[in-house]
């Protein structure tokens, strides 16, 4: 059950709070608008538990939203708290929450079996938040659990990990070497399209994949060659 704190001053809009979880996701969305807005004394807590379970994407960014509107002390461990629930959306929107906060005293929360979770959606959310929040001292670290992923999953998230390892820099290019070496193919072409979207970050990211394949299509031995040789 979700407790409702309140004050003399701010009670509990306990009607507003009740359309969050309305039929109508144009009547949720305005409710956590408001929420948002008003800023009241116990919303906190109703917000993160409607991340867990709201359907709508445009509602949970507005959730999202809402709870960047309250104090970071106030907001941070709980959803640090959220990040180990079993629900994989309540992890999800917990971390992309925290992403949005960019506090980085949430950033020890962020574990390897977040960066590593089974549930691709939890795992895109945390290394998006992990690269917001990681300390300059731990990059290489969290170097090594993206690229430890590459050729992991759909397209999709072969883009999210790309991001997540550009965004953190030069640093990422020792790993993206030891990534060329492997014997997986889907690892090779993963690395070496993050290292030309690295070099060209305006290049897009279906032909970095595209030309990454090409430098690999005449064999693998020989495609090593050809890609160091640009």
């Amino acid at each position: 059950m979700v407790q409702i704190y309140s004050t003399p001053m701010n009670p509990p809009d306990t009607k507003l709070f009740g359309a969050l979880s309305a039929d109508d996701p144009s009547t949720r969305l305005a409710a956590a608008l408001a929420v948002g807005t008003q800023a009241r004394p116990g919303s906190v807590e109703v917000l993160v538990a409607r991340c867990a379970t709201e359907p709508d994407f445009f509602v949970r960014e507005m959730l999202t939203w809402a709870l960047t509107r309250y104090p970071a002390e106030v907001t941070v461990p709980r959803l640090v708290r959220e990040l180990r629930s079993e629900g994989a959306q309540a992890r999800s929107q917990a971390l992309h929450t925290l992403s949005k906060i960019g506090d980085t005293s949430a950033w020890p929360a962020i574990t390897r079996s977040l960066l590593h979770d089974a549930d691709d959606e939890v795992a895109r959310a945390a290394w998006r938040a992990a690269v917001v929040l990681v300390p300059t001292e731990e990059k290489s670290v969290l170097t090594a659990e993206l690229a430890a992923q590459l050729g992991r999953g759909n397209r999709d998230v072969w883009l999210s990990l790309t991001r997540a390892l550009v965004a953190l820099g030069d640093v990422i290019l020792p790993a993206l070497t030891a990534a060329t070496a492997s014997d997986d193919s889907t690892v090779v072409v993963h690395a070496r399209a993050t290292e030309l979207m690295l070099r060209d970050p305006d290049a897009g990211f279906d032909d970095a994949v595209e030309e990454a394949k090409r430098c690999l299509a005449p064999g693998l031995e020989r495609a090593r060659g050809q890609c160091a040789d640009r």
